[in-house]
């Protein structure tokens, strides 16, 4: 893909990139379903409860498409050109965040995945959208892999993996915001992501935070928006 042309008509909507996009998107709604079914009969119907991530394992779990959106617009209006994610799972949160950055002008992003089988299948997808020299796949526990070898300045920060370890992740970064800084955080209306939403909506922490909520898959998704003043 010629960054040039990208940047001009836009690259999350170009066709190369759309078309992985469309095509995780619906091997998610082809996976998802069955494999919730499958937890469900089990007594296992959400992520706090023990064993929902084994049961999950081949999980897409993405973000859903209007949360994609916005994220893409967080980096593009922030001129973001250092992202660090937690959670990549398949890739498609990432595929939007590095798009913003393609258009951007370029970047670097950090993605921290703990299940390699994962990371191997996200790496494919990030060569075939054209996106891979972007992105930089860190494997293993996101709270050792993302708090270190980091550049000096972070401008957003996406967390959407294990909703407990959200407030843990944060810290490990948050030397790294500077004012302006953005966090976006998925499914943090769940109970695991609490001390982290008390960290961000403490007025003492120096952040505005606001919530807000997409729906996919019969089911409402809380996100938490956050800037660093």
């Amino acid at each position: 893909m010629n960054p040039q042309l990208s940047a001009s008509c836009g690259t999350l909507t170009s066709p190369r990139v759309r078309q992985v996009l469309d095509r995780l998107y619906d091997d998610t709604l082809n996976t998802d379903p069955v494999l919730r079914r499958a937890a469900a009969a089990r007594g296992i119907t959400h992520e706090e409860q023990a064993g929902f991530y084994e049961a999950m394992s081949a999980a897409y779990m993405p973000v859903t498409p209007e949360f994609g959106k916005l994220l893409y617009v967080l980096v593009r209006a922030t001129r973001a050109r250092m992202v660090v994610e937690y959670g990549t799972s398949f890739g498609i949160s990432t595929l939007f965040l590095a798009a913003a950055l393609r258009d951007n002008g370029g970047g670097r992003l950090i993605t921290g995945e703990l299940q390699p089988f994962k990371a191997e299948r996200a790496r494919e997808h990030f060569a075939a959208a054209g996106l891979a020299d972007l992105i930089e796949l860190r494997v293993g526990d996101a709270r050792e892999t993302l708090a270190c070898d980091l550049p000096r300045q972070v401008d957003l920060v996406l967390l959407d993996g294990l909703k407990s370890s959200y407030l843990a992740v944060l810290q490990g970064l948050e030397d790294r915001l500077v004012p302006g800084s953005v966090l976006a955080s998925d499914n943090s209306d769940m109970a695991g992501a609490q001390g982290y939403l008390q960290h961000v909506r403490d007025p003492q922490r120096g952040y505005v935070s606001c919530a807000l909520a997409t729906a996919a898959l019969g089911m409402q998704h809380g996100h938490e928006v956050v800037v660093k003043l």
